[in-house]
Parts: structure tokens; C-alpha cells; sequence
């Protein structure tokens, strides 16, 4: 008996007739699915203290469930004190079971502990139905240890879907159960 992640099992019994009858696809390959998604940060104090890279690479590689590469600068930036090569920020990019659960985690527990939580506004599409989203604190996810956190960090979040237009992408997104704001 193998594992499968519950949204990945949502997507082929539920999402995929719901989007097919909503928008009147003549194949499944038609449906809109999620690709991938990224999780990056931009640390700009990491060029006064190298230690902010070691402690996000740990958050978030903690958060993801995977290995997190550290991003690098590509050119000098006298202003502030920033040299090519040195470790600004980190990325990973989550496919597959890692990411229906990452998607899982992020809507059913962490989104729920943001304080002062009214929905997800859905002005992050970018015209081809991929989503972008900010969190400010990475401590609302339940990997994170408050009292071992030396800083809070942001993160930015990319959803990146097979969809067309942005329409089918939110459509997409509200079937997994994104609390986006209704207007």
C-alpha cells in the first residue's frame, strides 16, 4: 500500500469533474492542475550577519519538508553593502506528494493561525493563472518552534498552475479550499 496525499486525491475524484463541468473541457489533460510551488525569502540582514542564512535555511527546510538552497547575489550593490556571491535570500520548489502536502499544511493549518485572519485576497494572479502570496511571519506554521526562532521572517509563496487565464487558476485554487475573500 502506497502513500497519497489527500488533496492530490481530491484533485483526481472531485476537482477535476467539478472544473470539467464548470468550464466545459472536452479531455482531462484539459484541467487545470498545480505544477509546483516555490517558497523564497529575501534576507537583506544576512550581509551584516551570516547567521540569518543558517537559521532560515533550517525554518524553511523544516517548513518544506525538503532541502533549501541559499540564493545568491549577481552583482555589487555598493549602498548596501552587498558583493557578488554573497548569500541574500532562500528558495526551494516543492513538486509532487511534497507538494499536495505543503498545500494541505498551508490551508488547513497554518492560514487558520495568521493573526487577524479574514481570507486570502485575490488580487496575486499575475494573467496566466499562476498565484502569488506574502506571509509575514513563518511562525504560523506548526513546524516552527517559537521560543528556537531568532528572527521572524516573510516568505513569499508562488502557486504555479497549468491554467490559461487567471479565472481558471482562482477556480483551480478555490476547489483545494483557498479562503479567498468574497466580494
Amino acid at each position: 500500500m502506497s502513500y497519497s496525499p489527500r488533496l492530490k486525491d481530491q484533485y483526481r475524484a472531485e476537482i477535476i469533474p467539478a472544473l470539467t463541468d464548470k468550464f466545459g473541457y472536452k479531455t482531462v489533460m484539459q484541467v487545470p492542475k498545480l505544477q509546483k510551488i516555490i517558497i523564497s525569502q529575501g534576507l537583506g540582514d544576512a550581509v551584516a550577519d551570516k547567521k540569518v542564512i543558517d537559521h532560515a535555511i533550517a525554518d524553511v527546510s523544516r517548513i518544506a519538508g525538503q532541502k533549501v538552497v541559499a540564493t545568491i547575489s549577481k552583482k555589487d550593490v555598493s549602498n548596501f553593502k552587498l558583493r557578488k556571491g554573497m548569500p541574500i535570500g532562500t528558495k526551494v520548489t516543492l513538486r509532487g506528494d511534497k507538494m499536495y502536502d505543503f498545500l494541505d499544511r498551508f490551508i488547513s493549518v497554518a492560514l487558520p493561525r495568521t493573526r487577524d485572519f479574514r481570507g486570502i485576497n485575490a488580487k496575486g494572479f499575475d494573467g496566466r493563472g499562476n498565484f502569488n502570496l506574502g506571509v509575514k511571519e513563518h511562525i504560523i506554521f506548526p513546524e516552527i518552534d517559537i521560543d528556537k526562532v531568532n528572527k521572524i521572517l516573510g516568505m513569499d509563496i508562488t502557486f504555479v498552475t497549468s491554467a490559461e487565464n487567471d479565472e481558471e487558476g482562482k477556480a483551480l485554487l478555490d476547489a483545494f479550499g483557498f479562503p479567498f475573500i468574497k466580494k
